[in-house]
């Protein structure tokens, strides 16, 4: 028999009330919220309870605490970085390797460029564009402009589905394999490779063919996770470890 349902901790009833107020009142990122005296008496709790609750938003990336006289929590644009903490955690529990994310990325990568190629804005092809322009002008000499506008390019994709759940799953788990994080090396033979895959994902993206981009991704994964496999299987099939500076 099991006992009576645990309810809610006060303080994340607290965080939930006022990420909803927020948004019923048409907050959004860089607004300040109301300040602590006024929150302690609007939700009658104590200020420990109070601050429990905004150290969950604020470890969740949905506000930061601005400091001074005029300051207080701040309503931010949560990135895929709590969700890939998340992730990694879940995974260390499992004692599963890095390999395992590789091939979630294999899996829905190539179906979010399809949904991508299908509906992505006029303005946000031209962004893919540019990251490809931005990768060619860094291949020889900037490796870690060249990185950026790799993540960026994949970023923009997984943005343009009109499906922010995607943004955030593609984000995140592109976040936990970015090679600058796990170790591995990027030599400019494996730059090269992979501004052809994005040239070549762009055109066909460009094209609105979404069979041929999804084609184009599948393949470009594909290709990188052989590489890592010949190169790096050590890394491969370690457990990314949750204290690891995601």
């Amino acid at each position: 028999m099991t006992g009576p349902a645990r309810s809610p901790k006060a303080a994340v009833v607290v965080s939930q009330q006022i990420v909803q107020e927020a948004l019923d009142a048409g907050l959004g990122p860089g607004d300040l919220l109301p300040s602590e005296k006024i929150m302690v008496e609007k939700y009658q709790i104590g200020r420990g309870t109070l601050r429990e609750a905004l150290r969950l938003l604020e470890f969740q990336g949905v506000v930061v605490m601005k400091p001074g006289p005029r300051g207080g929590p701040v309503l931010q644009e949560p990135t895929g970085a709590f969700l890939s903490g998340a992730f990694v955690l879940l995974m260390q529990l499992r004692n599963a390797p890095l390999r395992s994310i590789f091939e979630a990325r294999l899996s829905i990568e190539p179906v979010i460029t399809q949904l991508a190629a299908a509906n992505i804005s006029d303005e946000r092809l031209a962004e893919v564009g540019a990251t490809v322009e931005r990768m060619k002008v860094a291949l020889q000499s900037d490796r870690r402009a060249f990185l950026e506008a790799n993540k960026e390019f994949h970023d923009i994709i997984a943005w343009s589905t009109d499906n922010p759940l995607l943004g955030y799953l593609a984000d995140s788990l592109l976040e936990v394999t970015n090679g600058t994080i796990v170790g591995m090396d990027f030599p400019q033979p494996r730059r090269k490779a992979t501004l052809l895959a994005h040239e070549s994902i762009f055109k066909a993206m460009s094209e609105r063919d979404a069979a041929t981009s999804m084609e184009a991704m599948n393949e470009h994964i594909s290709d990188y996770l052989k590489y890592a496999e010949k190169k790096f299987p050590d890394i491969l099939g370690s457990v990314v470890r949750w204290d690891q500076d995601l």
